[in-house]
């Protein structure tokens, strides 16, 4: 049997160059493959104590109109009035569920693209600070391309930029390179923890640094409730910690990435990451992966991210890739946990996956973006 390393060798000449041009990480992919192929399994679950938010790690967001919530409008609005705010969306997802199409192409109401209605967003609050706020978007090698050309003249490498997170291909589960029909590669972008590493190497974060940004937004493509908001923004420079994670509170049987103390320390950890003993339905509020840093914090992050062995299904067969998640950050940063409103035209928390969800949350849809100003 060769070794995986030797199969990767002969791989055709362009395809690695792709790999290259996209950060694989060579010597860490045969690292984890390694121990795919000698049988050990290693746990995604945590070491060390897992308890319960404690006082004042989750906080909610005042309430619209009352002195509090203006006093941190006015904060957010002198910052975005200031430049020195930035936001970064997640758009290097493929809409599988939607037929298999770049998702930021994908119209989310009559005539409006999720990618139109992300900078109708940018030019409402232009319109309201007087000042155009950076928009960053982390493509990947199966989105770059396509959009890039829905942007057209609105991208000019800064205030409205693209930068495309890594690559990495995918394993059999014995641990050797999964390969199509046609006997070529199955690649996969490793995940949004690509987040960190992929916007520094683009060189927008530190050129945002050196022009005095201080803060940096981050969301979901397909969460048009998690828009740049100056409540928010002003919320997060109030408290001392470099990150603000959103949470949202859990309906029934919600399931996802949750805010936990894990020896003591606040952080997000999701369900699969838990110990067996610790009971997630005992917190009703989960993470929503809209987050704030601070620039300067992400920017000088140095942090080794624990890499995840997924399942998935290609064409029918078993294949196994690995991923990072950007909530690990929570673990090297201090953060703190803001409860923000999931429904009515306040919500911040209205993502879809696939064609029912989208159907079914247009009225939805259309008052968040009426009340945030992306619609007339």
């Amino acid at each position: 049997m060769s070794t995986l390393d030797e199969q990767l060798s002969r791989l055709s000449p362009a395809f690695l160059e792709l790999l290259e041009r996209h950060k694989f990480d060579r010597a860490r992919f045969n690292r984890l493959a390694a121990r795919v192929r000698s049988g050990a399994t290693a746990s995604n679950r945590v070491s060390g104590q897992v308890t319960p938010p404690g006082p004042g790690d989750v906080t909610a967001l005042p309430e619209p109109g009352s002195r509090e919530y203006q006093e941190l409008e006015q904060r957010g609005l002198e910052l975005l009035k200031s430049g020195k705010c930035a936001l970064v969306v997640l758009a290097g997802g493929m809409a599988t569920r939607m037929g298999g199409v770049v998702k930021a192409l994908v119209e989310a109401l009559p005539g409006k693209t999720f990618l139109d209605l992300r900078l109708a967003e940018m030019d409402a609050v232009e319109r309201r600070a007087g000042i155009r706020a950076p928009l960053w978007l982390m493509t990947s090698h199966a989105t770059e391309a396509k959009t890039r050309e829905a942007l057209g003249d609105r991208l000019d490498g800064e205030g409205v930029a693209t930068f495309s997170q890594h690559l990495s291909v995918r394993l059999t589960p014995d641990g050797d390179l999964f390969l199509d029909e046609s006997g070529a590669p199955s690649e996969h972008a490793p995940g949004h923890g690509d987040l960190p590493d992929a916007l520094r190497e683009s060189g927008l974060l530190a050129r945002f640094v050196q022009r005095g940004g201080q803060l940096v937004a981050m969301a979901n493509l397909d969460n048009l409730g998690a828009t740049l908001d100056a409540a928010i923004l002003g919320w997060h420079a109030k408290h001392d910690s470099p990150v603000t994670c959103e949470v949202v509170d859990k309906v029934g049987s919600d399931r996802g990435g949750i805010p936990v103390r894990l020896d003591d320390r606040p952080v997000v950890l999701e369900e699969f990451r838990l110990p067996e003993s610790f009971d997630p339905s005992t917190v009703r509020v989960f993470n929503t992966n809209t987050f704030v840093f601070d620039a300067q914090a992400l920017l000088d992050l140095d942090m080794q991210f624990t890499w995840f062995t997924v399942s998935k299904k290609v064409a029918g067969k078993s294949a196994l890739q690995f991923e990072r998640l950007v909530g690990e950050v929570t673990s090297h940063l201090d953060t703190k946990f803001l409860r923000v409103p999931r429904t009515g035209a306040l919500s911040r928390f209205l993502p879809v996956k696939d064609q029912e969800e989208l159907r079914s949350r247009q009225a939805e849809l259309t008052a968040v973006c009426r009340n945030r100003g992306m619609l007339s």
